[in-house]
């Protein structure tokens, strides 16, 4: 929103007199305000929604890799299991 301002210099009358012609803007109306209100809190839902799409995508992925990661590792040699008995004996 632009402000009005309007001045106006009469010589010989004294700048303070010359204030009185300022002529401020309306203030805006309450739709403009509801307007921005509903487009931010669209914003808003939409980041969430793509926050947590992108969450969900990285917590798929992860699980995908984990679960390959534990059908690898049960086809390993149990080293560890080898050692800890031939501690107990």
């Amino acid at each position: 929103m632009v402000s009005l301002l309007l001045l106006v210099f009469v010589p010989g009358v004294p700048m303070s007199g010359n204030f009185q012609f300022i002529i401020p803007d309306p203030p805006p109306s309450a739709s403009v305000f509801e307007v921005h209100q509903l487009a931010y809190e669209f914003r808003q839902e939409v980041e969430e929604r793509q926050r947590h799409q992108a969450y969900c995508q990285w917590y798929y992925e992860t699980a995908k890799r984990h679960q390959q990661e534990l059908r690898s590792m049960r086809g390993d040699i149990n080293i560890f299991g080898w050692f800890l008995r031939g501690i107990r004996r």
